[in-house]
């Protein structure tokens, strides 16, 4: 560690966790939207379809930007990027909280999509740059749970504000949340000065191509990456639209706002427990595949009940608490992998990028696809199909992952 971290921790202040505080405060953007869909559906008449699209539409930065990020995070400076993207957030939620129609608001969700890229892509680095070695596997095991963690809190607290203030003013809350949290990122040890940054440019310049092939062209990344895609998209999908299948069926919105939470916050333990299995030994694909299995028979049970017919409401809430729980075993153990399936020491924060690029495309598709198969089907019985295909793709990819670490 640097003396800025010593001094740091003298004071009783660990950078690290400042950073993921920072992508805490990223994900409760992506989690403030499915407490307040109900109250937009209101005010805006919002379809389902748009609905899914205002759940993805945070993503699509990720989804087009990610690999580009991770490769000019360093130019930019870790930090730097996530002080933008915290401030980015800021803005477009008080933006967000004027917003007239669907339209505004989808726009606007386009923004906060980039600026929560911006304020998570470079967390791991600078995780791995502000930890001693022994400390790394402990702490990108709790970054792995940022997002949930952000989440829950989100869909626990937001039914309670909305209830007070209106969706406005949960917007404006959360947007007030990432400006504190970008305020407190200045206490974390400063990035490289630009006049010595700059005197690497050119050597930066000509090694990120090199970086790019070497990433693009190893199975590792592509492997890591397209089972993060497979795990997001259902992940999102399912905790997403809880509000709307339970303000459906009656249930109240603080009530609603319970249930989704802890649906969401259980995914920690999965995050947290993955990292520990690995430290203890468990394969990789073993973690894998019981963390795919366990999400498509959730949602079989969840959503298509059991012989055709619906389950009790109790058996299918526990469904979904398995589903989320055991599916947290996918991103703690993907983390790990991505560090150790990187082609070499520099390609660690391209690789998370392309994996993040994937993340965020399958976050994109998935909500919206399950919101058509929803409308077209007149319920939620059959959205059991789009779930169960992605943990049927990602076995198949935990496999081939397994394959790969054993050649190694």
């Amino acid at each position: 560690m640097t003396q800025a971290d010593n001094a740091a921790a003298r004071q009783g202040i660990d950078p690290a966790f400042i950073v993921i505080l920072g992508g805490v405060s990223a994900a409760l953007h992506v989690g403030k939207l499915p407490a307040a869909l109900p109250a937009l559906q209101a005010a805006m008449s919002i379809t389902l379809v748009q609905a899914g699209f205002l759940l993805s539409l945070v993503q699509l930065a990720g989804m087009t930007l990610g690999l580009a990020t991770g490769l000019a995070a360093d130019g930019l400076g870790l930090r730097r990027s996530m002080l933008c993207g915290l401030l980015i957030l800021a803005v477009a939620g008080l933006l967000g909280g004027w917003a007239q129609d669907a339209t505004s608001l989808l726009c606007l969700r386009a923004v906060e999509g980039f600026g929560v890229l911006l304020a998570s892509m470079p967390a791991p680095s600078l995780i791995r740059r502000l930890v001693p070695p022994q400390r790394l596997a402990a702490m990108l095991g709790l970054w792995g749970a940022y997002m949930p963690l952000g989440t829950s809190i989100a869909l626990l607290s937001g039914p309670l504000v909305i209830g007070l203030t209106g969706w406005q003013g949960w917007w404006w809350l959360v947007a007030g949340l990432s400006f504190m949290a970008a305020v407190l990122m200045l206490r974390v040890p400063p990035d490289e000065p630009w006049s010595r940054r700059a005197s690497h440019g050119a050597a930066t310049q000509q090694a990120w191509p090199r970086r790019l092939k070497q990433t693009l062209s190893a199975r590792g990344p592509w492997l890591v990456a397209l089972s993060f895609a497979m795990y997001s998209g259902q992940w999102l999908a399912v905790v997403g639209f809880l509000p709307s299948i339970y303000a459906q069926a009656g249930v109240s919105g603080a009530t609603t706002g319970v249930l989704t939470a802890v649906a969401a916050a259980v995914n920690i333990v999965g995050n947290i427990a993955s990292g520990r299995l690995l430290q203890r030994g468990a394969r990789p694909e073993a973690l894998l595949y019981g963390g795919f299995v366990a999400m498509g028979i959730g949602a079989v049970i969840a959503y298509a009940g059991i012989g055709g017919v619906a389950a009790p409401p109790a058996m299918r809430y526990a469904a979904v608490i398995v589903f989320s729980m055991l599916g947290g075993m996918i991103p703690g153990t993907l983390f790990s992998l991505a560090v150790r399936l990187a082609p070499d020491d520099r390609t660690v924060s391209t690789t998370v990028g392309w994996m993040q690029q994937c993340s965020a495309l399958g976050q994109f598709a998935g909500p919206p696809l399950v919101g058509w198969v929803a409308s077209r089907a007149g319920g939620w019985e059959w959205t059991w199909v789009v779930t169960g295909t992605c943990s049927i793709l990602g076995i198949f990819l935990a496999r081939l992952t397994g394959r790969l670490l054993r050649s190694q």
